[in-house]
C-alpha cells in the first residue's frame, strides 16, 4: 500500500468530525467537489471504503474508525507541536482551552477571566464547562481545571487551593425561619439536597441529611436538584438551607454560613495539563494568573 499523504489524512479527518463533505469544505476553504475527490482518493489509496454514505450524512466504516483515531492522535499532536513553536516567542500568544466543571467556572472562574484577557491579549481564551473529564490527552483541551486528581497518566498536576462544603442560607430564609444554633436545630429547618445523578466530586455530599441524625434515619429534603449551581439558586430565593462548595458561597451577599463549627466533605482543586505542555508560555502565564487570584480570595 502506498504511504499516506497528510493533506489527504488531514481532509479525511475534518470529514469524519463534521460527517458532512459540505461542513468539512467550509471549515477547510475548499469545495465540496474537491473534498470529495480526496477523501475518494484515500480510500483507493487504503483500498477500502472509509464512509457508509447515507442520505443524512457520512458513518464512518470499520475501517474509517481505525484510521480515524490514528489520524485524531495525529492532528492533536501536529496542533500541539505548533502551539509549542509559537510559545517560542517572547509574547505568550495563540489558542488557550481550558476546561472545568459548570459551577466552578462559570461562578470562580468566568468572573476573573476579563482581567487575564485584559493582560495577555494575543491569547485566544476558550472556556469549555463540562462536568465529564475531557481527554487533555487526545486534545479535547489544553488544560483542565479539576475538584479531583486526575486519573490519565502523564498529566501534572498542581493544586489550587483546598476547601469544603458548608451550611448557608438566605438572609430572607434566616429572616423568616431563624438560623438554627446546633445540629439537633437543623430539625426543625427546610433543607435542600443534591439529586441522585449529581456530578460531585465528594462522596457523602447529603451530609446535610444524615449530620446529627440517627443510622439510616435522614432528614426528609424540601427540594432536590442535580446541579450545584440549582442548589444555591435556590438556597438565594429563600426556600431552605443547603451545602455548598467554599468557592461558589464565598463573598456573596445573598447567602450567609450558618452553623460555622460544622464541616462538610473536604474538597481540593487542581490545574492539570499534560507533560507536553510543561513549557508552554500560554500555560505558565494562566496558571500563575490563578495562584495569584487564588491567594487574594481569602475563604
Amino acid at each position: 500500500m502506498p504511504s499516506l499523504d497528510w493533506d489527504k489524512l488531514r481532509i479525511f479527518h475534518a470529514v469524519a468530525e463534521a460527517g458532512s463533505l459540505t461542513h468539512a469544505g467550509e471549515q477547510l476553504s475548499l469545495s465540496q467537489s474537491a473534498v470529495s475527490r480526496q477523501v475518494s482518493s484515500l480510500e483507493e489509496n487504503i483500498g477500502a471504503p472509509l464512509f457508509h454514505r447515507h442520505a443524512r450524512g457520512l458513518i464512518l466504516t470499520e475501517q474509517g474508525e481505525i484510521l480515524f483515531r490514528t489520524a485524531h492522535e495525529i492532528y492533536g499532536k501536529v496542533v500541539r507541536a505548533e502551539g509549542i513553536l509559537k510559545d517560542d516567542k517572547s509574547k505568550p500568544s495563540g489558542d488557550l482551552r481550558v476546561t472545568a466543571t459548570v459551577a466552578f467556572g462559570s461562578t470562580w472562574l468566568t468572573p476573573r477571566v476579563k482581567e487575564f484577557v485584559d493582560i495577555y491579549p494575543d491569547i485566544n481564551l476558550e472556556l469549555i464547562l463540562n462536568d465529564s473529564d475531557l481527554d487533555l490527552s487526545m486534545r479535547e483541551a489544553d488544560v483542565a481545571i479539576r475538584l479531583r486528581p486526575p486519573t490519565q497518566p502523564d498529566l501534572i498536576q498542581r493544586s489550587l487551593f483546598k476547601g469544603g462544603y458548608h451550611i448557608f442560607a438566605s438572609p430572607r430564609y434566616l429572616a423568616e425561619y431563624g438560623s438554627p444554633q446546633s445540629i439537633e436545630d437543623l430539625d426543625n429547618h427546610k433543607i435542600i439536597t443534591y439529586g441522585e445523578r449529581t456530578p460531585l466530586p465528594v462522596s457523602q455530599v447529603n451530609w446535610l441529611s444524615t449530620v446529627g441524625r440517627p443510622k439510616n434515619s435522614p432528614r426528609r429534603p424540601v427540594f432536590k436538584v442535580n446541579n450545584i449551581y440549582g442548589v444555591l439558586q435556590s438556597v438565594m430565593s429563600g426556600l431552605g438551607l443547603g451545602a455548598l462548595p467554599d468557592y461558589i458561597a464565598h463573598g456573596s451577599n445573598r447567602v450567609v454560613r450558618v452553623l460555622p463549627d460544622i464541616d462538610g466533605p473536604k474538597l481540593e482543586t487542581f490545574f492539570v495539563y499534560p507533560e507536553e505542555l510543561r513549557n508552554s508560555k500560554r500555560v505558565g502565564v494562566f496558571r500563575d494568573f490563578l495562584l495569584r487570584k487564588v491567594k487574594e480570595w481569602k475563604f
